[in-house]
């Protein structure tokens, strides 16, 4: 049952994302980084898991964040930023399996646990998980480096569409299961489509809500 309050910021979270959301900056170093400003929200999660899929789906723009059937296409920290300049979304280089280098996947990797260990400006992570496979090791491992920092996270589940509504059930709840046991992560776990579009409205309502508490 939505309430009034949902209602609300699930329009907030329509109107902050209807905006001309654009690219500012990629950094694949951390000394690349752009300074900081506002608040940041940053999407992680194993290659090929949709990252880029569902900033598009948030903003609705097509080809915003550039997409790639080549797991680890994406390399860098890429930031967008809102049109008010206030508010920014970072996508995160997968981490896992990726068809390129060991040497230049453990750069990358090493590039994103420092990225959240030391970004004040990071309010929150959506550690986007497949949810037609659940977690992984790979995934307990950014679980745990989130852990040890300051910065809050929510898991997301994606590609919900493709997956069978009892199935999808289970995998909610051994998620739920496997996050009580992290201190740092939200315990609800969000279910979206990128191509359906299922979520993406309480996913924006929550980073309304993220902001309202930051004041911003």
């Amino acid at each position: 049952m939505t309430t009034d309050i949902d209602a609300k910021l699930i329009e907030q979270g329509r109107k902050l994302f209807a905006g001309d959301w654009h690219f500012i900056w990629a950094s694949p170093s951390i000394e690349t980084l752009p300074p900081m400003a506002g608040l940041e929200v940053a999407f992680a999660g194993r290659s090929n898991v949709g990252k880029s899929s569902l900033i598009n789906a948030l903003t609705g723009r097509n080809a915003l964040a550039r997409t790639s059937h080549t797991p680890g296409r994406t390399q860098e920290l890429i930031f967008f930023e809102a049109p008010d300049k206030a508010f920014r979304l970072v996508d995160m280089p997968g981490y896992g399996y990726a068809s390129a280098p060991k040497t230049k996947v453990a750069s990358w990797t090493a590039l994103i646990h420092k990225f959240l260990l030391g970004r004040a400006s990071l309010a929150r992570v959506y550690v986007l998980i497949d949810g037609r496979h659940g977690l992984k090791d790979a995934d307990q491992d950014v679980l745990k480096t989130l852990d040890k920092s300051a910065v809050s996270y929510q898991v997301v589940l994606t590609k919900s569409d493709q997956v069978k509504p009892a199935e999808l059930q289970t995998r909610i709840a051994d998620t739920t299961a496997a996050l009580a046991k992290h201190p740092a992560a939200f315990p609800d776990v969000l279910v979206t489509s990128s191509r359906s579009g299922v979520g993406m409205p309480e996913l924006r309502a929550a980073m309304v809500r993220l902001l309202e508490e930051r004041g911003q």
